[in-house]
């Protein structure tokens, strides 16, 4: 019997977004989305819940459970609607945490000793939700490797035994996506229809200091040194902080760079996908992959780091050509494989990862929340 579910995402951009909206679509139950703009993202973690709080309250909305996500501070939200929320469930999923995530060493919280606080919404909220979801296990393991570490840090009583009981309700639940909406014949097209022989090199991820473009295109010049021909579609998105590598990148490559830029339109990016060929990733902090996941499941041939989820996602043992150890050995497979093209464009890692679709996970999210 479907249940109706209020999800609660402060964040509404990018891959939380299209979570919410896609699990309301396939879900067998009933999925309200409640959301504020995916913009300042610091200011949504302190000051959203109050109005979050304040559209609750508004609503007809008489909800069986409560989703919310690792944006929301859980225990403000559920103190000012406690009228409405005190006997309903709550199961929160993260998407990333602020215990583990990678902080820029210019941010101005790490500057002025103010970082903490994040993860502490984090920890009461877990501690104040009855379910507990991470999207992959390397997410669930790290999160309880850092929270006694994290904890210990303040005075007594600093409540450790806390890390016990929040594991005790946890559980991993791999992100959905809407993997299907990749296979229009015309997107698939595009690989054969390409006139540039030349390799295609991708980057489809937030401009960001945790992805670390860096790393990436700082292997891009070694490779251009090299003289070794590809080009590169510089897709993603970014937000008001600016990383001069970027344009330092559209500088030295020239017209070795094919496409630079966020893509609006969703025909588009999946284009740009079918027909890349090679995906390296070099990112400080993943704690899914919902981006690599996308190109893999196009096509592309992944040179990945053997740490964060990457291992999870496609089995080292299974795998172990397609990762790196350090920055030498990602020049060196990238090298590898651009020499190697024609081989590399036979290779599919597409099957690894169609069980991420929601034709696969709906039936799954929808009979643990039902379960809570």
């Amino acid at each position: 019997m479907p249940i109706n579910i209020t999800l609660i995402e402060p964040f509404f951009t990018g891959s939380h977004a299209a979570w919410a909206t896609e699990y309301a679509q396939h879900s067998e139950h009933n999925v309200d989305i409640l959301s504020l703009s995916g913009n300042y993202w610091k200011w949504r973690m302190h000051g959203g819940a109050v109005t979050l709080a304040r559209k609750l309250l508004a609503s007809d909305a008489l909800p069986d459970l409560l989703l919310v996500t690792d944006m929301l501070d859980l225990t403000t939200f559920l103190a000012l609607t406690r009228h409405k929320t005190a006997r309903l469930p709550v199961a929160i999923y993260f998407h990333e945490n602020q215990l583990c995530y990678p902080w820029s060493p210019k941010d101005r919280d790490i500057l002025q000793k103010r970082e903490h606080h994040y993860g502490f919404i984090n920890y009461s909220s877990a501690l104040a939700a009855d379910l507990v979801v991470f999207n992959s296990t390397y997410h669930y393991t790290a999160f309880f490797d850092e929270l006694p570490r994290f904890l210990k840090q303040f005075p007594d009583p600093n409540e450790l035994g806390t890390v016990a009981t929040i594991q005790a309700k946890s559980y991993v639940l791999p992100l959905g996506l809407n993997l299907q909406k990749f296979d229009r014949p015309e997107f698939q097209q595009v690989r054969q229809d390409d006139p540039d022989p030349a390799p295609l090199i991708l980057w489809n991820h937030r401009w960001e200091y945790d992805k670390n473009p860096e790393e990436f295109f700082q292997a891009l010049f070694r490779l251009d040194e090299q003289g070794l021909d590809f080009r590169v579609a510089i897709l993603g998105k970014h937000f008001r902080q600016q990383y001069p590598i970027f344009e330092t990148a559209r500088k030295t490559l020239g017209d070795k760079v094919v496409h630079y830029g966020y893509v609006e339109d969703f025909a588009h990016y999946a284009q740009w996908l079918h027909r890349a060929d090679i995906i390296p990733i070099t990112s400080r902090q993943e704690f899914f992959g919902a981006s690599l996941v996308e190109a893999l499941y196009c096509g592309c041939y992944p040179v990945l780091p053997k740490r964060l989820t990457y291992p999870e996602l496609l089995p080292y043992e299974t795998y172990p050509d397609i990762f790196y150890q350090n920055f030498d050995d990602l020049v060196e497979k990238l090298a590898g494989a651009l020499l190697s093209i024609e081989t590399i464009r036979q290779k599919c890692f597409r099957h690894c990862v169609e069980q991420y679709s929601w034709q696969n996970m709906a039936s799954v999210y929808d009979s643990i929340f039902d379960a809570v």
